[in-house]
């Protein structure tokens, strides 16, 4: 796909932010069949464009309130497919990156409680060949703009 247009680009809009919206309520917004909107749909799906389609849930809906970043430090070198594979089973783990600086890699994680998050460190710690970590836990979200 070598580029979206301007009706590519109000599909993708109405989707972000109407997801369970049929092809028919976005084919009214943008005026296309709901065929056209499939076919579009279908179109940016094969080309990567569109990833795929999940559910967001409010963590403090079910309770995970608890929310901190943590820096690990590795001994020596540990290539990034080998942290993601430590750590892809870990359900606290919402984001993991490798990062420049002094660690070798931050991960943002969700807990029930501090209890929670404990034994969610100590997965974190002992899934790869780490040396250190470091916690910072959040007391207050300021600017949110993950899709909602």
């Amino acid at each position: 796909m070598d580029r979206l247009d301007d009706t590519d680009e109000r599909i993708l809009a109405e989707l972000a932010e109407h997801a369970r919206a049929t092809f028919a309520e976005i084919g009214e917004r943008v005026n296309l069949s709901a065929p056209a909107v499939k076919r579009r749909v279908d179109r940016m799906l094969d080309a990567g464009v569109i990833r795929g389609f999940t559910t967001v849930i409010d963590r403090s809906a079910v309770g995970w309130n608890t929310e901190a970043y943590v820096q690990v430090y590795c001994h020596g070198t540990i290539a990034p497919d080998r942290l993601r594979a430590a750590w892809i089973d870990i359900p606290e783990i919402i984001s993991a990156a490798t990062v420049t600086g002094t660690s070798d890699a931050i991960l943002h994680v969700l807990a029930r409680d501090m209890r929670h998050l404990e034994a969610a460190l100590e997965r974190i710690r002992s899934s790869a060949d780490i040396e250190r970590s470091e916690s910072i836990v959040v007391l207050s979200n300021l600017i949110d703009r993950s899709p909602a």
